[in-house]
């Protein structure tokens, strides 16, 4: 079905060169949230725990905005010519400017990754309104992967706003029907939660996190309940060849937990760009 829109009055390639552009300020910032949002989290526990023993919480604030950017080894202010996408990490060789820690790499993969990802959406669904969904998307499910692949989290400040997107998108038949997209967000949610609640009954352990359950129903929100079978198996099969991997070179041990949602994240992501009929071909047709 064709989205009832009108293509934005852009020059083709214009419009991908801009898209990987804002792909890689919107990384920048994927970079702070992905670093931030599981310490504020974290925080937000202690501090809970601190109200339930009669103790006042740490004083000073810890967001998305405040304090500045800075260096996490010496919390020296970083330049502002630093902060530029990818050029900065370059311009200071990777290094704080201060005390000469290392900057991990994962501050200009994680922006190179989203600039390939908003210009791929732009290759594929054209100078539409699809396309900046597809944006959101892909940048929402880079975050979630990343903080789940670093502390096995998936946060419902960002799962839970990503299925109500998904199905709001949908009103508009993105990318399947909101009938479909309702049901799949149910099926998606259930079908986990079944799963969890069995493997927990047969074995005592827990062998997944209720954020993985979020997940799923969030990409079944935004592709459909028929989209569901693919996105598991083909996030399992990774799983399981990865994992196995990983527990054949020594680098995790058997029965470990192992975050499952990067693997549905990268399902999700390949289902978007490569999966359906929607793209600019059927915008041009």
């Amino acid at each position: 079905m064709t989205p009832m829109w009108h293509v934005f009055d852009l020059p083709f390639g214009v419009f991908i060169g801009v898209a990987a552009l804002a792909g890689l300020f919107v990384g920048n910032w994927l970079t702070v949230l992905t670093h931030r949002l599981p310490r504020m989290m974290e925080r937000e526990w202690q501090a809970q725990c601190l109200d339930a023993a009669g103790k006042p919480r740490p004083a000073g604030h810890y967001g998305l905005l405040s304090p500045a950017s800075q260096c996490p080894a010496c919390e020296a202010p970083i330049e502002r010519m630093a902060r530029i996408p990818v050029l900065g990490w370059l311009l200071l060789r990777g290094r704080c400017a201060a005390c000469h820690a290392p900057i991990g790499w994962r501050y200009p993969v994680i922006e190179l990754l989203t600039c390939a990802l908003f210009a791929a959406c732009a290759l594929r669904f054209g100078a539409t309104p699809i396309a900046l969904a597809a944006m959101g998307l892909s940048a929402m499910l880079v975050a979630l992967a990343w903080i789940d692949f670093e502390t096995t989290l998936l946060p419902d400040v960002l799962t839970q706003p990503l299925v109500w997107a998904g199905l709001l998108v949908n009103l508009f038949d993105a990318f399947t029907s909101v009938q479909t997209a309702v049901v799949g967000a149910a099926a998606g949610y259930l079908f986990l939660w079944v799963i969890f609640h069995v493997f927990r009954l047969l074995t005592g352990r827990e062998g997944m996190g209720q954020g993985d359950f979020k997940l799923l129903a969030a990409l079944g929100a935004w592709f459909g309940v028929e989209a569901l079978p693919m996105l598991l198996l083909s996030a399992s099969l990774v799983g399981v060849l990865i994992g196995g991997t990983l527990t054949l070179t020594g680098r995790a041990s058997r029965g470990q937990p192992l975050p499952f949602g990067p693997y549905l994240a990268l399902a999700g992501l390949v289902m978007l760009l490569l999966g359906g009929e929607q793209g600019i071909w059927q915008f041009m047709n």
